[in-house]
This record gives C-alpha cells, structure tokens and sequence, in this order.
C-alpha cells in the first residue's frame, strides 16, 4: 500500500506547479521576495518554511496553497469532532514530536492532520505502529499545537489532582515537585498553551469559588480556563519552587524568575505574587528569546520616522528617549536600537531594572534598591568604565534624570525610556521633575512616542467601505480614505479578526528653534508649531497611514492614540 501511495504522489508531484509560483500566482508574495528567501534561505531549509519565519505568508495562506499544489485536503482543527479515543492510538510524545493529530477512523484507513504530509518516513512510521493505513491532511502547525494541549492529559490532570485534593483540601508539598504529579503536568500544560497562543502573560486570578488564568494576547486579555478553587494552594507552591520564592510567605509580594526550555525554544518568565483577599494572585510575563525583535526593520517605522531615528541614534553624542505606556514596546525599540549600535568599536553598557533581554557583547546591569544600586548610582558608576552608549532603563526622577543629561553633555549617547503620553509632553514631565530647561535644551536630540496596535489578520481580512466616521476622522487629519481592512473573525486569530501587533510612532527631532523655545520656557503650544513646521508625524497620523495601508483598524488607533 505505501509504496503504491508513494508512487502516487510521486506522479502528482511531477506534474505539479512549484510552491514558490503557486504563492505569486495567488499574489501572496512577489518575485522579489522569492528570490530573496531562495538566496538566503539553508541548504535543507524547504521554502514555505522560509517565507513563514520572514512573515511574508501565515501559516493558513501556506496550509490552503500547499492543498492545491499537492491535492491533498487542508482541514481546520478549530472546532472539529474529535474522536477522544484515537488520541490513545498515537502518544502525546509522537504527537508533539512529528507535528501530527488524528482526526478519524473508517475501516481500515486513519485520518491523520500533518504540518508535512509529504513526509513519507512519519506515514510509513505510523502504519506499522498503529496498523492503519494512513491517509494524511494538511493543517497548520498553531493549530496542531494547540489541539495536542487541548486534547491529551488534558481532563486527567485535573481530575488526579482534584481527587488528590479533595480528601484533605490542601497540596501536599512533596507532591507539587515530582515531575509526574498533576499539579506539574497542569503547570505545565498552562505554560506551553501560553507559548502557543503567544502570549506576553499569564494571569492566575483567585476568586471567591475558584480559579481564573488569563492569558494576554496582542495586548488584550482573554479567559484561558476556569480551575476548582481548592487548587490554589498547590498550583501556587509549585509556581513558587519553579520560581525560587519563598513558598512559606503567604502575606508580602515577591518576584522571581523562571528559566525553561519548551520544545527546544528558551523561554524566560518573570513571576510576580501579590497576596489579595481571595489568595495569592500571580502574573507571569513571558519573553520569549528565540523571539527577541531586535531588528528595526520589523518594528513598523515608516520610511521618514525610520530615516530620522536612525539619525539620532548614529549621533556621537546626546540623549534620545523613548516614552509611552507600560506595555508599549519601548524596551523592544530600545533593544533592537542597541543591537545596530552594538559592534567590537563601541563599549555598551545598560543600567536596567530588570534586565530582561541579554544582549552578547553589551554589559548589563541589574538595579538593585536594596542595596543601594538605584539607577542613579550605577549611571555614577557606568561613567567610570569609559563607555561610548549608555542604555538606562527608565527615567524615574529628578536625579536619574540629571545624571543622564550630564552623561550626554560629557560625550556619550544615552538612550533611555520614560512613561509620557507624546513626544511633546515629555519635555514638560522632564522640566516638571526638575530639569533646568538650559541643560535639556543643549542634551536632547530626540524624542520616540510610541503605542502598539493590534494587526488584521491577514487569513480573514476583507476589504470594506469605510464608515461616515471614518472618513471625518481622516479628512480632520488632511487625509482621504477609499477603502479599510477589517478581520471578520477565524480559527487562526481565535475569531477576534486580529492577529499581531505593529508599533505606531511619533518622532520628534529636536533643531535649533525648539531648543530656543525650551530654553525660553515658551509656552506648549510654540514647541507644537515649530514640531508641525518640521513635519512631524504625530502618533495619530501614523495610525491613519497605517488603516490606509490595510495593517490595522481605525478603532485600534483611536484605542491608543488622541484625536485632536
């Protein structure tokens, strides 16, 4: 039968129009970008692959091509039937390990989901296992993943652990650290859905009669899965020993660190515990360091914002900050910032707190209260070690912000972060702390507002009229808009019609007449003027350029940005 099959698909294949100009002809990727990924890509590296890990195609568009190239069906496993039976047939470990799920059985023959149903070796493997004869599907490998966590272990995890608990409602402690007791498999089980939904972090919320974990994708929290309350106790000490907190400390806050690897991908969590009326709540921020952007390229600049920060950066001299909220992606800016900088000619060093990328060749500091190491002394410190670039990680008073300055007027480059809400602000805040405007008039070279905007996700985008309100919000800004792109909702992007972020950015270079402006103490709105004079893209103009070119929704942009 296998090798009749084999033979089969062989004949197909020689008949068949290759993938790269399958992609063309559906207009997903150009010729320019094929070329591209065919010069660059590894010798053993298959081509979809490669056009995957640049983002020129999703995993949908890859899975939907490939079933007209190798006419082989292309099956969502959102909400499919599963038979719960057949996830004995083939173990978890095969599972994850060969990317595959089985979806049914007729007769003699097996319905297996693959991300490579061209791999004949897994085929063959499978067969002589499971005796079936196998017929594959192509389905992508989010979808593979996720239905693997949902579907094995899932149920008895729980149950052992809820029929462990409930005798004496409470953890034994020997319990949460065996590697195969429930509380670890669900830990863990929790840990990998988070990675696979690519989530920036986990919530463990206790409630009066039970257990919420949250997971925060694209900036907006969703509810993952609801646990009996009596697994708090347990769930929260193994967390603890996984994190080296103090397990017996029940009424005090407490951070830590987790380290693992998860399917050979090195992941890092940052733990924090606050004792709340109902237990302990937990929040675990993933950074995920296979995924560390660190180049600008990808970090959404437009053509004049990225030719002016990149100038500001390349000064020898000066300071150049980077403001917005929590959770904006500054430190991924400033990250990928120090990366172009970073070469053996230059001596970088980061003063953080914490440090949450480490970055080969920079020296890191990590800022420590306790014993005195604020971000001011270190920065005292750091100007002893002949550095060319300092990296401080926020700007928080008076004395921080002094200091920087004063390293910048000294000849070097200080990039640092700061929590305003645009670039113009950021000079009052800082004149508002304190600052003498004549020093931060001499040291500013520029400033970077900037937000994250969820993206529309390319596997549901539909191209739609835009509203009445709409066009009013564009034709304010002195813009006109034809069409929008909106997500109607699918499988790949969890029915929210978004999948990703993209940063919106408002640059403001500093020249001599805003100096004049700051060192005069003039009013706002003449600092406003001469920014208007100088072209400067405002973080809402970015947002409404970024509608037009289909990336993200104008909901999304007024969500994070003021219309004035």
């Amino acid at each position: 039968m296998n090798s009749q099959n084999s033979t089969e698909i062989n004949k197909k294949k020689q008949g068949r129009t290759r993938l790269g100009d399958l992609l063309i002809e559906e207009g997903l990727i150009t010729v320019e970008q094929l070329d591209t990924v065919l010069d660059e890509k590894g010798a053993n590296q298959k081509i979809g692959e490669a056009l995957l890990q640049r983002g020129y195609i999703t995993d949908q568009q890859l899975a939907e091509v490939l079933q007209r190239q190798l006419g082989i069906p292309h099956v969502n496993l959102f909400q499919y039937p599963f038979d719960a039976n057949l996830f004995s047939i083939i173990s978890k470990d095969t599972a994850r390990r060969n990317l595959i799920v089985p979806l049914k059985k007729e007769g003699n023959k097996l319905y297996v989901a693959m991300v490579n149903p061209m791999d004949f070796i897994i085929i063959d493997d499978l067969r002589l296992s499971t005796g079936f004869q196998i017929e594959p599907a192509i389905s992508t490998k989010d979808d593979i993943l996720r239905t693997i966590n949902k579907y094995y272990d899932d149920d008895d995890a729980l149950e052992e652990l809820f029929d462990d608990l409930l005798p004496s409602e409470r953890g034994r402690d020997e319990d949460v650290t065996y590697q195969d007791s429930p509380v670890v498999r669900l830990v863990n089980q929790i840990l990998t859905n988070a990675v696979i939904q690519k989530a920036s972090d986990i919530h463990i919320d206790p409630q009066e009669t039970k257990i919420v974990v949250r997971y925060r994708v694209d900036g907006v929290l969703r509810v993952d899965r609801v646990l009996p309350r009596q697994m708090l106790s347990v769930l929260t000490a193994r967390i603890k020993i996984m994190s080296n907190l103090d397990i017996t400390e029940h009424r005090i806050p407490q951070d830590g660190r987790i380290k693992l690897h998860l399917d050979f991908h090195p992941i890092d969590l940052r733990v924090s515990t606050l004792p709340t009326v109902y237990g302990e709540k937990i929040v675990m921020r993933l950074l995920d360091m296979g995924a560390a952007l660190n180049d600008l390229n990808k970090i959404g600049f437009n053509a004049l914002n990225f030719k002016r920060f990149n100038d500001m950066i390349e000064q020898p001299t000066g300071i150049v900050l980077i403001t917005g909220p929590t959770g904006s992606g500054k430190s991924s800016t400033l990250y990928a910032a120090l990366n172009k900088l970073n070469s053996e000619a230059v001596n970088i060093i980061t003063i953080e707190d914490p440090v949450e990328y480490q970055l080969e060749g920079i020296n890191q500091i990590q800022v420590n209260t306790n014993v005195g190491m604020t971000f001011a002394a270190g920065l005292r410190s750091i100007l002893r070690q002949d550095p060319n670039i300092i990296m401080v990680g926020e700007i928080r008073d008076k004395e921080t912000a002094e200091v920087a300055i004063r390293a910048s007027l000294t000849g070097h480059l200080v990039l640092s972060t700061l929590h305003t809400n645009d670039s113009l602000g950021t000079v009052t805040r800082l004149i508002d702390m304190g600052v003498e405007p004549f020093l931060l008039a001499s040291s500013l070279t520029g400033i970077v507002a900037q937000r994250l905007v969820r993206k529309v996700c390319k596997d549901c985008a539909e191209v739609q009229e835009p509203s009445l309100r709409e066009k009013d919000i564009f034709a304010k800004r002195g813009l006109k808009i034809d069409k929008v792109k909106r997500g109607k909702g699918c499988p790949s992007c969890n029915m929210t019609g978004y999948k990703g972020r993209i940063a919106l950015h408002e640059v403001l270079v500093l020249n001599d007449d805003m100096r004049r402006v700051i060192m005069n103490e003039n009013s706002f709105q003449k600092l406003k003027e001469h920014a208007i004079k100088n072209k400067t893209i405002f973080l809402i103009d970015d947002g409404l350029l970024k509608v037009k070119q289909g990336l993200t929704t104008t909901e999304e942009v007024l969500r994070v940005a003021i219309l004035e």
